[in-house]
């Protein structure tokens, strides 16, 4: 059995959560903040100097994977030229080393994106934890009772967002 949530699109159910979540807070008087993660992850020195590294170390399996792209496309507007011309054998030979192109080709692109993601959440995990300690000390020191993320909409009034992205830029 669903319950009323679970029916819900999501964005829906986080905007009755934060509503509940003010309501609640401003019936006993609860201090609430709100930070943007996607700015932490965007616009620190931290994650810009991530991408500058993760730039870096991918560079040269960018190239080669841009070479073998370039490869494939030549190999492949010769094939298109040269097919009417060939014998039967020729033909299936220059189609198997094609299709075997394209099939090494596709194996580095994804290969090439899964280690790029997943270096690309590994430094983000790292600015992740050096800002959740400084939200938490923001949070003891300006007594913040609940510090929001990724809210459908937040009062810029509640926003810590630069106050987190000062003191991570320190």
């Amino acid at each position: 059995m669903k319950t009323a949530f679970a029916t819900l699109p999501r964005h829906l159910v986080l905007l009755a959560l934060c509503s509940m979540a003010s309501l609640l807070a401003q019936a006993q008087d609860s201090k609430i903040a709100w930070l943007s993660t996607e700015r932490i992850y965007n616009e620190s020195k931290l994650a810009k100097l991530a991408g500058e590294k993760l730039a870096a170390e991918f560079k040269l399996r960018e190239k080669a994977v841009q070479d073998l792209a370039s490869r494939f496309k030549s190999a492949s507007e010769k094939l298109d030229k040269d097919l009417p011309a060939l014998s039967e054998g020729e033909r299936a030979k220059r189609q198997r080393d094609y299709f075997e192109l394209d099939k090494e080709l596709q194996r580095r692109q994804r290969e090439f994106r899964e280690d790029l993601n997943q270096r690309t959440n590994e430094e983000r995990a790292a600015i992740s934890d050096k800002a959740t300690k400084i939200i938490k000390q923001l949070a003891q020191v300006e007594g913040f009772d609940i510090v929001l993320q990724d809210a459908v909409w937040a009062s810029p009034r509640i926003d810590i967002t630069e106050k987190v992205l000062k003191a991570l830029d320190k």
